[in-house]
């Protein structure tokens, strides 16, 4: 999800002064480069961890999708806590500045890797390791024994093991599958370290992530003229360090190693630190805490406001380490519990709260809020169950070279690049000719879209035949075509649910956002766990059982999403009358 941002306006006069750069507040430039570095440390370490998961610590495909979709929900839950300690307490600057040392420490975290776990055969009272003799989807599965080493693959239907060296390793050509075990033995103490990784970078971007947004609104007072072209200046800094660590990440720690690809990512981190650190002048007091005198008061002992809110933090960390570690263990229904209380409190708040048109709105609001699911719950795919299929089962050769699966994350960012200032375009020209798609039918498109998205690719699979690998341009297809639709959800939606929540509640119902995105990520996840295949050394056991897995799952996901996108375009002018013409 290479996210758009939006940011309340703030009190004060329009930011006309000297100190501008290409005619923007020069503070623009910092928060670009910022964002820019944090966004290369997010998706470069994003889109090598499934591989990491379960090539590395050989966890299976389920704990690992499980594992990813907690990860990214988290991310975007702990926002609402970094949110509301910047907005009472913090205030931007300090809170940005705190979340991007969380991330360079996560980021570094990430690059101690250890040895990675071994898989064990045990054999006729022999004992053999199962590993890759490489990184991605084209490691190859070799089997190391006291003699030597050989390749090894699987028969059709995964019934045996086939030894392509028997001589070398001392065991028979053809092994039959239920004559052997296998176990995992895993270094906990970088297992460990993984965990505290993630719990650093969840709580860093929670307290980063919607405050430096934040700060880019304080830049531009009521009715500066330059706030929308500035917001997307600061939107193409997001996809730009999307697109190039995507790129960059993926081939290092892919080709390379893995701690040359997050070590890369944490670089990309420290960098945006520096910059915000040594240019935070150029702010011009914009991102200072609402009050300097509430947040030295006195707490509990020595302790102020403000470390409390650095302690708020630890916590973050320490509870997201434990779910991390628990991942797999979290039953589904916590999270749908979760999920309708907060629907009850808002559907409670519309009622309560607010009346009349004010009322509708709400309740339009709320409706996008959860309108929103089922598009993030197939969107996400790409960095888990998606990133798989390509790195195992898509021909990934181009003018001559094996393009590394984490590497094709870019294209999402490169065709919002390309294709974002287009659509802006066509919704201006449509509006002239009174044919701009309302926002309701807007989102029924995106969702539409999602589903489609997969179809597409489910007929790419089915081209290629029932073991081939299928071509690469199905890959490039689904995500043009998940793109738009992101373009048609995520800034309609964003700007939706600001324009419709009351004034006394925008805080409220963004945080509700964010959560739902989040709580999407998780369903994500979920998705992702049930196109899981048995693997043996992090890859394929059985190609053609996988294969027919992911047809089944994206064919009924592609169908369902394209049935609940119907029904919301059915009932799309009841939500543009309770909109009231916001």
């Amino acid at each position: 999800m290479t996210e758009t941002t939006v940011s309340q306006d703030n009190v004060g006069p329009a930011a006309g002064n000297s100190n501008t750069i290409f005619g923007h507040p020069r503070g623009l430039v910092i928060l670009f480069f910022t964002e820019m570095w944090e966004r290369f440390s997010y998706y470069g370490m994003r889109g090598l961890l499934i591989f990491y998961l379960t090539q590395h610590f050989l966890f299976s495909d389920e704990r690992s999708t499980i594992m990813y979709g907690a990860y990214t929900a988290l991310v975007y839950v702990m926002t609402i806590i970094g949110g509301s300690l910047a907005d009472k307490y913090l205030g931007s600057r300090k809170a940005v500045t705190f979340g991007a040392i969380l991330l360079v420490l996560g980021h570094f975290g990430m690059a101690f890797e250890g040895n990675g776990s071994r898989q064990i055969m045990s054999l006729d009272g022999g004992e053999y390791q199962l590993t890759l003799d490489g990184r991605g989807g084209d490691a190859n599965q070799i089997i190391i024994s006291d003699q030597g080493v050989s390749r090894i693959s699987f028969s059709e239907g995964a019934t045996n093991l086939l030894i392509a060296d028997p001589a070398a390793v001392g065991l028979p050509a053809i092994i039959p599958t239920n004559s052997y075990t296998l176990r995992v033995e895993t270094e906990q103490f970088y297992l460990n370290i993984l965990y505290l990784s993630l719990g650093l970078i969840i709580a860093g971007v929670g307290f980063l992530k919607a405050n430096i947004s934040t700060i880019v609104g304080a830049l531009y007072g009521y009715g500066d003229a330059r706030r929308d072209s500035g917001f997307t200046i600061f939107y193409m800094g997001i996809n730009l360090g999307a697109f190039l660590s995507s790129i960059t990440c993926g081939i290092l720690g892919i080709v390379y190693g893995w701690k040359y690809g997050f070590g890369l990512a944490g670089i990309g981190m420290s960098l945006g630190l520096v910059v915000f650190l040594k240019y935070q002048d150029w702010l011009e007091g914009k991102a200072e805490p609402p009050s300097e005198e509430k947040l030295k008061e006195k707490v509990i002992g020595p302790l102020n406001i403000e470390h409390m809110c650095y302690l708020t933090g630890l916590g973050i960390i320490a509870l997201s380490l434990f779910l991390m570690m628990n991942s797999h263990l979290v039953d589904q229904s916590y999270v749908g519990i979760l999920g309708i209380l907060v629907f009850m409190f808002l559907i409670s708040y519309a009622f309560m709260r607010c009346q009349g048109e004010e009322r509708d709105r709400m309740l339009a609001g709320i409706y996008f809020i959860l309108a929103q699911i089922p598009f993030w719950a197939l969107f996400e795919q790409a960095g888990s169950s998606l990133n798989l299929f390509t790195g195992r089962l898509v021909e990934r050769t181009m003018f001559g070279w094996s393009v590394p699966a984490p590497v094709f994350q870019s294209l999402n960012a490169m065709f919002i690049v390309i294709f974002a200032p287009l659509l802006a375009w066509l919704w201006v020209s449509l509006d002239r000719r009174k044919l701009n798609p309302s926002t309701p039918v807007k989102f029924a498109m995106g969702v539409f879209l999602a589903g489609l998205g997969f179809l597409s690719l489910v007929a790419g699979m089915k081209m290629s035949g029932e073991t081939g690998m299928t071509a690469v341009y199905f890959i490039f297809l689904i995500y043009w075509i998940h793109t738009i639709g992101e373009l048609m959800v995520s800034p309609v939606g964003l700007s939706a649910v600001t324009k419709l929540a009351p004034a006394h509640a925008v805080g409220m119902t963004m945080g509700a956002w964010f959560l739902f995105s989040g709580l999407s990520n998780y369903l994500a996840g979920v998705i992702a766990s049930t196109t899981g295949a048995e693997t043996i050394g992090g890859q394929l056991a059985d190609a053609a059982t996988a294969k027919a897995t992911y047809i089944e799952i994206y064919t009924q996901v592609g169908y369902i999403a394209m049935g609940i996108a119907i029904f919301m375009l059915v009932i799309s002018p009841f939500i543009k009358r309770m909109m009231h013409n916001a």
